[in-house]
């Protein structure tokens, strides 16, 4: 079996070096890569030294049930932004206490909706640390490919959460 994506090899190889050499943790909060980040760190020999867990919340109701979310949030949503990824990473590294919490939401495709927030291929990030909460946004100008999103969206995530480690992120 080619796990994880190839794509992801150099990056999980290097996060996990950081976290290991530092003695820090982290935790994930996922939507629309579902879980293929916290299954690719897992996949990394020595993964249970720096991971806490992680959460895949797909749907509204979950959100509630491990999120934090009320049904006023719900009545609120406007799909992923980097306002709802900064609540999850905040919510996710309280309960698991890690030193960083990784947060993604996005529309992975093939359909999606009107606002750019919705159209295929975007993705909002957040990395949640002592420091602060650090945010990026972009559209991975992949279409409705929901794959090739979707591991676009775990590359991303863990280039923003290398950069967090490191001290290369600004706030």
């Amino acid at each position: 079996m080619d796990f994880p994506p190839l794509a992801l090899r150099q990056i999980l190889a290097e996060v996990a070096e950081l976290l290991k050499s530092r003695g820090e943790t982290l935790s994930i909060a996922e939507t629309a890569a579902g879980g293929l980040i916290s299954s690719s760190i897992l996949s990394t020999p020595g993964a249970s030294k720096i991971y806490k867990g992680g959460l895949t919340l797909y749907t509204l109701p979950s959100r509630i049930a491990y999120a934090g979310w009320t049904q006023e949030t719900i009545s609120d949503y406007q799909g992923p932004t980097t306002h709802i990824v900064t609540g999850l990473a905040k919510h996710v590294r309280k309960d698991l206490e890690s030193t960083y919490t990784l947060a993604e939401s996005g529309t992975a495709g093939p359909t999606g909706g009107a606002t750019p927030n919705r159209k295929p291929g975007y993705v909002a990030l957040a990395v949640d640390c002592e420091r602060g909460t650090f945010t990026n946004e972009l559209n991975t100008e992949l279409g409705g490919d929901r794959v090739a999103n979707m591991v676009q969206f775990a590359l991303e995530g863990l280039k923003l959460l290398k950069s967090v480690i490191s001290g290369e992120a600004k706030l």
